[in-house]
């Protein structure tokens, strides 16, 4: 997608992408320490701690980072246009791409506190609401959908699988009721996330990140 016909295996693929946000996340880390934070003709290796020569490689300010976390978004994205123009169905590709586009408003607003933080600028607290706004925007978003779509919640031919959907693969309706208790905490994971990253350090919060990562 945009360019051909969207299939399941080019959903499914995208879908993973997104799930694995946090991976891809740490592979651009990974990859930018290794190429500039490592100095591979010394024998110590790292960079002394210099404040000519700061850690960027965990902050957005170079870029490549706020691009990286919009990638997974980005191509269901540009796949729920295509699926619409090929079915001229605004419901559920419009909406699911409205879900992925919140991911953008986040991600920038992120972007923008993290290097008016650095740079210390009077107006970093409104972008900061600003991206506490959009995360619960897109949380919000996400768990509905989630809800109603991925899980049935509430699906009036769910028959005897009470708030479920009408056909499940697992017997044990159970399974089913404490992965969405667990969707419901993980998506408004970021809040701790968020919290210790504006009281302690952002790797902190990098951390809480990764362990809670949906």
């Amino acid at each position: 997608a945009p360019f051909h016909k969207v299939g399941f295996a080019d959903f499914w693929l995208a879908d993973q992408l997104n799930s694995l946000s946090v991976i891809l996340m740490d592979l651009e880390y990974m990859i930018c320490f290794y190429s500039f934070e490592l100095k591979w003709d010394e024998s110590k290796g790292l960079l002394p701690n210099d404040p000519q020569e700061p850690e960027f490689c965990h902050k957005y300010s170079y870029g490549v980072r706020a691009i990286v976390q919009c990638i997974p978004a980005w191509l269901r994205f540009i796949q729920c246009l295509r699926r619409y123009r090929d079915t001229r169905r605004a419901f559920p590709h419009l909406v699911n791409a409205g879900k992925y586009s919140t991911t953008f408003f986040t991600v920038t607003f992120a972007a923008l506190y993290s290097t008016h933080e650095e740079q210390n600028h009077s107006d970093t607290v409104v972008f900061f609401y600003l991206w506490v706004f959009f995360c619960i925007i897109s949380s919000c978003y996400t768990l509905i959908w989630d809800l109603k779509m991925d899980w049935g919640l509430f699906d009036k031919n769910a028959g005897e699988n009470t708030f479920l959907r009408e056909e499940i693969v697992y017997p044990q309706k159970a399974y089913y009721y404490c992965a969405i208790i667990e969707d419901v905490i993980l998506r408004f994971a970021w809040t701790i996330q968020i919290s210790i990253t504006a009281t302690f350090k952002p790797h902190v919060g990098n951390i809480i990140a990764t362990v809670f990562a949906p």
